[in-house]
């Protein structure tokens, strides 16, 4: 009886052994790792990311620094801030590792062509942030980047912006020929694309309008290469950005900015593109800014309490309510002084003299709104349209189909930017600048002498377009500055104010690492 109770109990134990380590590895995995990836998830991830990491961004870095290095906007000389370069972070926390994740495990699958347009698109969405990323660092790794889960690689090199820029280009030309084929049988992302709802060729017009974007970049460090990448995009097949594929970000209650607007200090317009904005009747005057308090029969009222306005003021001015001031406020104090102080018209008056950039614009639910919308177009028609009438006057376009004269396109550029801003204003419920369906406004703006091509500074009239049009890429604000002059030294219709060089204000705002953009600009 012993000897059958011990053998009772070993071949208990064996059994129980046997059925412990039976599925021992489903039984312990960790619920919580995820072995086969939602391709579909993951994307959403990266798009979501790309754009609400943005509203410190815009407080810190857009409204503080870029728009006031390129003369944008002023706000107060001594609020200044190190909270910059979160695009940085992101890039590497919140948006490469997803879209690296989706072309490795769809790549391994049995039916990995299937999947061609989805890894296509991963690398138009990861360079668009990346660009964005290098314009303010340089250096960056890429090449070698997220691969320690896969290889080990613990310290990528850092790619020089030469690399970086010839890298973007050539898998920006890989996905658009991918992209531009039959998209028979290919698995979308469904609900997931937030951007293009899985429109394959949106995401190559986008692709070509990335690779305009390098290429005025690289412009003054090998024009050969621009042009070449000119020559690409203008032949390609899928296009360029137009009215129904312009990049925009539209949730209904995205509210990243809400009252920081006015965070540390309010902003305000200078003087010189509130002066320019008037002298053409443009419409996007009252998209951006807000008049000051010289409205109605504010004349009466001064004649009464026998007040005399300041002598920058023309009381016979038509537009007197638009005011701006110093870009540097240090070098105009007298007039500067009116930012914060208001003027006493007598009895309970005191007005404004100058008035603040058009907050609901830049944040719809500003104060008490709250149903305003914010949509950031982040790659514009117009962007691309200026792009290409640029290079067709620099005499780029020879030798091919460019689909229209540098006129052509400058005017597209424009018409496309005042029906963009007046749609973020009307998405905003604020200020518009377009009534009816906006044409007749179009063709005045266009006709005007300071707009209207005369065939002796072209050139500037569309730096001063793309200027204009960059109200809501401060991003691209800064970099155009950068690259082409503009504000610093070469403007003649508009003149630069002193103070706020983008030249010094980059160098005193980081530390320059960069290898091509400093030959650029």
């Amino acid at each position: 009886m012993k000897k059958l109770t011990i053998l009772s109990i070993i071949s208990a134990a064996a059994l129980f052994s046997a059925s412990c380590t039976k599925d021992f590895a489903d039984t312990n995995t960790d619920p919580s790792v995820v072995t086969t990836p939602d391709v579909a998830a993951l994307f959403a991830y990266s798009c979501e990311n790309i754009e609400s990491y943005q509203g410190t961004e815009w407080v810190w870095e857009n409204l503080e620094q870029l728009l006031r290095f390129s003369q944008h906007l002023t706000t107060d000389p001594y609020e200044l801030s190190n909270n910059v370069n979160s695009r940085y972070r992101v890039l590497y926390n919140n948006v490469l590792p997803n879209l690296v994740e989706i072309r490795r495990y769809s790549s391994g699958l049995s039916d990995a062509d299937r999947y061609r347009n989805i890894r296509a698109a991963t690398y138009v969405l990861g360079i668009l942030h990346a660009l964005k990323t290098t314009d303010m660092n340089g250096s960056l790794p890429y090449t070698q980047a997220i691969q320690a889960r896969y290889t080990g690689e613990l310290r990528p090199a850092y790619d020089n912006q030469k690399t970086l820029f010839d890298t973007w280009l050539t898998e920006l030309t890989l996905a658009i020929d991918t992209l531009n084929q039959p998209a028979t049988n290919q698995v979308s992302f469904g609900q997931s694309d937030i951007y293009y709802a899985n429109n394959w060729l949106h995401w190559a017009k986008l692709a070509n309008s990335l690779k305009l974007r390098i290429a005025v970049r690289y412009e003054k460090a090998d024009v050969n290469v621009a042009k070449r990448v000119f020559r690409e995009v203008m032949e390609s097949a899928a296009g360029v950005i137009e009215e129904t594929s312009q990049f925009k970000y539209d949730r209904p209650t995205w509210n990243p900015i809400g009252n920081d607007i006015d965070y540390r200090s309010p902003r305000f317009g200078t003087s010189s593109i509130i002066n320019f904005l008037k002298s053409t009747n443009d419409p996007r005057l009252p998209i951006y800014f807000t008049p000051n308090d010289l409205v109605g029969d504010f004349q009466d009222t001064l004649a009464k309490y026998n007040k005399t306005l300041p002598s920058f003021i023309n009381v016979n001015d038509p537009m007197v309510q638009w005011q701006g001031g110093p870009a540097d406020w240090t070098t105009d104090p007298v007039k500067a002084n009116w930012y914060k102080t208001t003027f006493d018209a007598g009895g309970n008056n005191k007005w404004r003299l100058i008035g603040f950039i058009n907050k609901k614009f830049f944040a719809p639910r500003y104060g008490s709104n709250t149903t305003g919308r914010l949509v950031d177009y982040m790659v514009t028609r117009a962007e691309v349209c200026f792009y290409i009438a640029e290079f067709i006057q620099k005499g780029y376009g020879a030798g091919f189909d460019t689909k229209g004269t540098a006129e052509d396109w400058y005017k597209r550029g424009v018409e496309s930017s005042l029906r963009t801003m007046n749609a973020i204003a009307q998405a905003a419920e604020s200020t518009t600048g377009l009534t009816g369906d906006g044409s007749a406004q179009i063709t005045a703006y266009l006709n005007h002498p300071n707009v209207k091509f005369n065939g002796v500074n072209d050139l500037e009239r569309i730096y001063i377009q793309q200027y204009l049009n960059f109200y809501k890429l401060a991003n691209e604000a800064f970099t155009f500055c950068r690259r082409t002059g503009y504000r610093g030294t070469l403007p003649r219709i508009i003149p630069a104010m002193p103070g706020t060089s983008p030249y010094r204000a980059a160098m005193r705002w980081m530390s320059p690492r960069w290898a091509l953009i400093t030959k650029i600009g």
